[in-house]
């Protein structure tokens, strides 16, 4: 989402997820001003990321299957009515016809544009969670929303497990910080590993200091694991929290361990 400091009207691109459903509140970078991020603005962002899925998938998938869909579910409802209404004729007796004037044949009207926009809904639901890995190619910016509901998309193949983080005293009076962990072939197939990126951020969830190092190992095989380790001497006092990663590539979203 993209939130706007009120006092320098500097921008940033956060996800979504990383604000929460309760609103927290944000200091800008540039000028330090804090804000609070409200609940609604929240809530309007995860529509929009929610609308530009259904797009993505329109473009990527087409929308002719969720039109069959619908067009299939109207068929079997129309057809399953008809079954309904219609009397058993009994092959013993004779059919008599009835008197009087004849019922008019009720008539299934057309679904109303807002119920056929919600059938087209849910019908693109389950394909967005079918195709997680394509969607987030199109649009990247939808990782952080599969990440929110529980379903992660790992477009690399590669994982970062048992990460720790300690500080040591190095030489002379400069502290050491040092960041180990394992990185771990998930692909099903050989992969290449990228740099690792490191970032210290503060309290308030702000990056003040950004490394990357060489992986240990240029690809790994499925399930194969290889331990990196990385330090930094003299590490920002006001650093709070690790945040560990690989690089990210041009368009791809960002995937990170905390600690």
């Amino acid at each position: 989402m993209l939130i706007v400091c009120p006092s320098c009207a500097s921008e940033y691109d956060i996800a979504t997820d990383r604000v929460g459903v309760e609103g927290r509140s944000v200091r800008c970078a540039a000028c330090r001003e804090t804000w609070f991020i409200s609940p609604d603005e929240v809530a309007a962002a995860l529509a929009e990321e929610m609308a530009e899925i259904q797009a993505a998938m329109g473009s990527v998938e087409g929308r002719g299957e969720a039109q069959a869909d619908l067009d299939a579910w109207e068929a079997a409802l129309a057809e399953e009515a008809q079954s309904a209404t219609a009397e058993p004729v009994s092959e013993d007796k004779p059919v008599r016809k009835a008197r009087g004037r004849t019922p008019p044949k009720k008539r299934w009207s057309a679904p109303s544009p807002a119920a056929a926009f919600g059938l087209a809904l849910l019908a693109g639901i389950p394909l967005a969670l079918l195709a997680r890995s394509t969607v987030v190619r199109a649009m990247p910016q939808s990782a952080s929303l599969y990440a929110r509901i529980g379903m992660p998309v790992n477009l690399r193949g590669i994982e970062i497990r048992d990460l720790a983080a300690y500080q040591t005293q190095g030489e002379g009076a400069a502290s050491q910080l040092v960041i180990e962990g394992d990185v771990v072939g998930v692909a099903g197939t050989t992969v290449p590993v990228p740099p690792i990126e490191i970032q210290v951020r503060d309290a308030q969830d702000q990056t003040i200091y950004r490394w990357t190092v060489t992986p240990p190992r240029s690809s790994l095989e499925d399930r194969e694991t290889a331990r990196f380790r990385a330090s930094l001497s003299s590490p920002p006092a006001q650093g709070r929290t690790i945040k560990v990663g690989f690089a990210p590539e041009r368009g791809a979203p960002e995937a990170d361990v905390a600690h």
